[in-house]
């Protein structure tokens, strides 16, 4: 274990710490915007600058480690005056549009600006022409918004390994695009949504976002019922209803989600969602209340053994509850009926 002290507090932390990883364990906020917890660090964005005790330069937190009796502090003029800096410069190439963006309340960029006291930019740069891309079902990308982070590039690169965003051109004019110019409805993009789901800025955003507001909305952590994966996330209600999906940092997931988990929840607030068991009686269905519904299954599975033998009865079910179901359903059809004709959708 290496002792290293933060602002006057002593902590121990393992060979291979970063200055970052170390601030987190005591609760000491170091501002990021290119930093992502399961990816190596890139430090290209500067924003999480350290002062180290015999160091001439700053140090950027995110991918210096610890050593043995390291000093640190996170914050005096020096590191105020280059954040500031930092984030000057990004809003001089940022459209700032805040009163319309669907990310005002949670842009990242917006919330440092407020933190280092500025109200708007003192450089200028010339705007691009640019077209945004709108061309994908479920999102839109904005690239005069864009701060060149890289976090999406990464994301779809090395998590997600769909290698469909990269960087494009050179020095002022460069953009995050794909090959070629393509637009996304032209690309080799699954729609995971895991690029806007690591967007600080709004760049990338649903088009679900539109319709509501960071403080309008409370967030439920549940499990993805789409498999047995059993990927974490956190739906997104306003008034009641459903209105997006968040990827949490499950055991399963690492904050990643495919396309529907991220985007396929429109079903919970359609019209036509059955919200009752429905028995067929003289043709027609009608609705049932749960324990009709498990006495009349149960009744007429008995019947049918009785009647026919534990082979007349097969089992199929869904690989969109948890293994653990799946198991006890196996269990129930081979202990309970006397039948080993059980399967599951997922190999269909």
């Amino acid at each position: 274990m290496l002792n290293v002290t933060i602002d006057g507090q002593r902590v121990q932390v393992k060979e291979g710490t970063t200055i970052l990883e170390a601030c987190q364990l005591l609760d000491v906020e170091i501002p990021t915007l290119c930093y992502l917890k399961h990816l190596a660090p890139e430090g290209s964005c500067r924003m999480c600058v350290v002062e180290v005790k015999g160091a001439r330069d700053l140090k950027v937190s995110c991918a210096t480690e610890c050593t043995d009796g390291m000093e640190v502090i996170t914050m005096n003029e020096r590191i105020y005056a280059w954040r500031r800096f930092i984030v000057e410069m990004l809003l001089a190439d940022h459209h700032i549009d805040c009163f319309a963006c669907s990310d005002t309340g949670q842009c990242k960029l917006y919330q440092y600006a407020l933190d280092y006291g500025i109200s708007e930019p003192r450089f200028k740069v010339e705007p691009r022409d640019w077209e945004k891309d709108e061309t994908n079902r479920f999102f839109d990308y904005d690239p005069h918004k864009c701060i060149l982070c890289r976090r999406c590039v990464r994301v779809c690169n090395n998590l997600q390994v769909n290698h469909t965003l990269n960087l494009n051109g050179r020095g002022i004019d460069t953009v995050v695009g794909m090959p070629f110019n393509e637009l996304f409805i032209d690309s080799n993009c699954v729609s995971c949504g895991n690029c806007v789901s690591v967007c600080p800025t709004g760049a990338l955003a649903t088009k679900s976002s539109k319709h509501y507001r960071s403080w309008e909305v409370t967030k439920t952590r549940t499990t993805c019922s789409y498999c047995a994966v059993g990927c974490q996330m956190d739906l997104v209600i306003k008034k009641g209803k459903v209105v997006g999906v968040e990827p949490a940092d499950g055991h399963s997931n690492r904050g990643l989600l495919c396309v529907k988990g991220k985007f396929a929840y429109k079903f919970i607030n359609h019209p036509d969602r059955l919200t009752t068991p429905l028995i067929r009686r003289n043709g027609q269905f009608e609705a049932a209340s749960w324990d009709e519904a498990l006495d009349y299954v149960a009744e007429n599975l008995k019947r049918i053994k009785e009647e026919s033998g534990p082979d007349a009865i097969a089992g199929f079910s869904s690989s969109r509850t948890t293994n653990e179901d799946n198991y006890a359903f196996m269990k129930m059809m081979r202990g309970a009926i006397g039948t080993n004709s059980v399967d599951n959708c997922a190999r269909v």
